[in-house]
């Protein structure tokens, strides 16, 4: 019988999986997603260069003042929406969305509508 995987584990191939497929690129960058337990983070990435182009996450501190005594959902929905302002702002309006191995669902799929809500197509 195999050894069992982790959740973490299971993510991570999965992750590795999709990205075959998904590449972001100056003008349709990926916008990449990863949850922790506390926290939420997004990210604009560049593949071609290498480099992330506007990131956003619950850590920062307009966010944490905004969040006294809200859940993790209205955590994600406030980063989804600070990430389409800074993408908008570069001019950058279309997204490849990662997901980052995890379920459409959640904080992701609320990451997610939020930063449709707010202007940016995937």
């Amino acid at each position: 019988m195999g050894k069992k995987r982790s959740r973490n584990t299971s993510r991570k191939r999965r992750h590795r999986r999709v990205r075959y497929k998904l590449f972001g690129v100056q003008e349709r960058p990926r916008l990449n997603v990863f949850r922790s337990y506390r926290h939420i983070y997004a990210q604009l990435i560049d593949d071609r260069e290498g480099r992330t182009l506007a990131s956003a996450s619950t850590l920062e501190a307009d966010i944490k003042e905004g969040l006294a005594g809200a859940g993790r959902l209205e955590a994600a929905q406030k980063v989804g929406e600070l990430i389409a302002r800074r993408a908008l702002d570069k001019g950058i309006e279309q997204v490849v969305f990662d997901r980052g191995g995890y379920k459409y669902h959640g904080r992701v799929k609320a990451l997610a509508e939020a930063a449709r809500t707010a202007g940016l197509k995937f």
